[in-house]
């Protein structure tokens, strides 16, 4: 007796890609059951907040000191000086002091270079606010004699030169950084609190970006202190590298853009409105942007990015820019956060 063959080898490939059972004549398949489990992804990590600088930027800022004090310690000398007259990182130099004004081993001291007393157009404040001085290096006193101590250099931003003055290295701590992932308030409401302006910049740029250091004319005496954040805006209208002139783009019609023959028509799609459209006709008084920005009501001004205070001193502060939303100028305001 033949028994019919229930399965073929097609219909057991079918099955098995349904999850069933392939068997035996008159069994029968049980039920599977599916079970939708669902994946929780874990929610993004902040990112975690550090130092807003590192140990570079920090010390060889610079400053703008209103009454610095009379240093006579300078560099006066290198151990391989008749081979170069620049130093820099690891090099040995000569100060022109020892033991006898009381230079001992282990010293450490920033050299600083005095630029000259500083003015600006750019402050409203009375007066000069201070000498302008790099800090180029810092160096530590390995040997000393009587009249002349040894010095390595150990962190450099410029080179170190000859006659270069020293001044007693001083512990700063660099503010901690804001969340890169939150965006400038490019709209913000003025805070009602201290304003600036920032009046140079490192290096002379006049065309500054983030993480580059600027001065501003707030300092001890506004009550600011290191790790104050600024915002830097300007307002409206004013500030930009080219100045456009309030002039309109296309002349009104005043004979017409249609030619003679065709009439293409005689209203120009470039061209301001006419202020009567009703009444003056296509060859009225026209707006004007003067008149249109003269009869507004107040506008936001224009955040351009925010800095972070390094330093302080009487009159001026050091600062680090720490985020942007388009170039920033010497001459920008800056106002307390």
């Amino acid at each position: 007796m033949r028994i019919p063959r229930l399965f073929n080898a097609r219909s057991c490939f079918t099955a098995l890609l349904l999850v069933s059972v392939c068997g035996v004549a008159g069994a029968q398949t049980p039920k599977q059951t599916t079970q939708l489990t669902s994946t929780l992804i874990p929610e993004a990590k902040k990112p975690a907040a550090g130092p807003v600088t590192n140990g570079t930027d920090l010390y060889c800022a610079g400053f703008i000191q209103y009454a610095p004090s009379p240093n006579q310690l300078k560099v006066v000398g290198g151990e391989q000086e008749q081979e170069q007259r620049v130093y820099s990182q690891g090099d040995y130099v000569y100060i022109n002091a020892g033991s006898a004004r009381g230079m001992r081993v282990g010293q450490e001291y920033t050299v600083v270079r005095p630029r000259g007393e500083f003015t600006t157009k750019l402050t409203k404040k009375k007066g000069y606010l201070g000498v302008y001085t790099e800090e180029v290096a810092r160096l530590r006193v390995t040997d000393v004699r009587e009249q002349v101590s040894v010095a390595q250099i150990t962190e450099s931003c410029e080179t170190v030169l000859l006659g270069d003055l020293l001044r007693a290295a001083e512990t700063r701590v660099a503010p901690t950084a804001r969340r890169s992932d939150i965006p400038v308030a490019r709209f913000a409401n003025p805070t009602g609190k201290q304003q600036g302006h920032i009046v140079l910049a490192r290096d002379g740029r006049e065309m500054i970006t983030h993480d580059e250091i600027v001065y501003i004319d707030l300092g001890a005496e506004d009550n600011v202190k290191p790790g104050d954040y600024l915002t830097v805006y300007r307002r409206p209208g004013t500030g930009n590298i080219t100045r456009f002139r309030d002039a309109e783009v296309v002349p009104p019609a005043e004979s017409g853009f249609e030619s003679d023959r065709f009439h293409g028509g005689k209203f120009s799609s470039q061209s301001q409105g006419v202020e009567d459209p009703y009444y003056s006709g296509v060859y009225g008084p026209v707006e004007n942007t003067p008149e249109t920005k003269h009869h507004r009501p107040p506008v936001p001004r224009k955040v351009v990015g925010e800095m972070v205070v390094l330093n302080v001193q009487q009159r001026t502060a050091t600062a680090l820019i720490t985020r942007v939303t388009q170039e920033i100028h010497t001459g920008d305001s800056v106002e307390l956060q």
